[in-house]
């Protein structure tokens, strides 16, 4: 099989514009969380979220490519713009008909979507724009991709909820595995902080009003996110024989489905991912150094994987570190994988664990090193980043050094 490396990096969130000002504000312990600002907050009782400050399309797009692309296509073009500029590759070719895009996103256009409802039945108004639903269905980001960089291989889009993004790598991985495609752009979006976004997500009683606190114990619901991250994967032996920087090697993936209940975790699917994964790139246990987690804050979720990960790695366990960013960036959703991503880059190439911020007391049914408020310097040979979604879909990535 062939081995798959990571070349290139690129992301907008609330963290930051790029992968290096994310990378700084991990280390930092910086919080993207703040009071929302968009029309009609004042009709929310959530009124918090991580929102991408100081980001003015207009400077990024032109007038006609607006009319084209919803909030969430314009984050996954500037990550992906910068992930293909930094892994120096052409598609052209041979190679832009063994070169394609997987991204994930839950939403999907969903800016769009309440911009017009808005439009139709509170304004009155009797029309729309011409280019409505291409810009709100959930492929637009991956189709346009493909479009600007040439990308003439497998492109489509996952939506597996808050797994999205680990789906979407892990089929990049596979087909590049498998021999089928030699690079792949991949990753996850989301852009659903808007009124109707956040309406709909109160309803489910998990949000949080002041904080993000994964696996405290005064921990008391979720908070929303936005952004993407983009990743270009490719085979190892086209990298090297072009000299390129490789970042990480994907070495193994997994996805398990819970069958069990539409939104709550079962410790068993989460287990048999995580163990997969694993499996799948014949990893030892103690090679294992850090978990990135799902870690939503809700009291349900952290307690489970922290079950699932005692389960799997037994008395290992208690020398892992495992931390939650959306403490930091919020739950980007559909986009939530990839961001992550790259605070699994940052612990293999920078020796830097991000933290988990907003820890205020311990739980015992959340008794691992969860790398409370402050970053640390630790060396790690291989990492997972954990995905598990409402639908009880699960998806599970390792990392490592070349």
């Amino acid at each position: 099989m062939t081995r798959v490396v990571i070349t290139g990096v690129g992301t907008i969130n609330p963290l930051g514009h790029d992968a290096q000002s994310t990378y700084a504000a991990m280390r930092e312990g910086r919080c993207g969380i703040g009071p929302l600002d968009f029309r009609d907050v004042d009709r929310l009782s959530v009124r918090i979220g991580a929102q991408i400050r100081d980001y003015d399309a207009e400077t990024v797009f032109n007038r006609q490519q607006l009319a084209l692309y919803d909030r969430f296509t314009q984050f996954t073009l500037i990550s992906a713009r910068q992930a293909v500029a930094q892994s120096g590759l052409c598609f052209s070719g041979p190679l832009a008909d063994r070169s394609g895009v997987v991204l994930g996103t839950s939403g999907g256009g969903l800016t769009t979507q309440d911009e017009n409802y808005r439009a139709v039945y509170e304004e009155g108004k009797n029309r729309v724009h011409p280019f409505v639903v291409p810009k709100l269905m959930n492929n637009a980001a991956a189709s346009h991709v493909s479009m600007e960089f040439n990308l003439r291989g497998p492109s489509f889009t996952v939506a597996t909820a808050c797994a999205s993004s680990n789906h979407a790598m892990g089929q990049a991985f596979s087909m590049i595995r498998s021999g089928l495609c030699t690079a792949m752009v991949t990753g996850g979006t989301e852009a659903m902080l808007c009124f109707g976004g956040v309406k709909a997500w109160e309803g489910l009683r998990v949000m949080s009003k002041d904080a993000c606190r994964p696996f405290s114990a005064t921990r008391n619901g979720m908070v929303q996110g936005e952004g993407a991250g983009v990743f270009v994967f490719e085979a190892l032996d086209h990298a090297q024989a072009r000299g390129a920087e490789i970042l990480a090697e994907v070495l193994g993936f997994a996805m398990t489905s819970d069958a069990a209940d539409i939104v709550m975790p079962s410790k068993q699917g989460a287990a048999r991912a995580i163990a997969g994964a694993l499996a799948d790139g014949g990893i030892a246990r103690e090679r294992v150094g850090y978990i990135n987690a799902h870690g939503t804050g809700t009291a349900a979720n952290d307690k489970t994987e922290c079950a699932a990960v005692a389960d799997v790695f037994g008395t290992h366990a208690d020398k892992l570190m495992i931390s939650s960013t959306k403490s930091m960036h919020g739950h980007l959703i559909g986009g939530t994988g990839a961001v992550e991503l790259l605070a699994c880059l940052m612990a293999l190439n920078e020796g830097v664990i991000a933290p988990t911020i907003g820890y205020e007391e311990p739980d015992p049914e959340c008794a691992l090193d969860v790398v409370p408020n402050e970053a640390r310097e630790a060396e790690v040979d291989v990492v997972l980043s954990n995905a598990f979604a409402f639908g009880g879909l699960n998806a599970v990535l390792a990392l490592g050094r070349v």
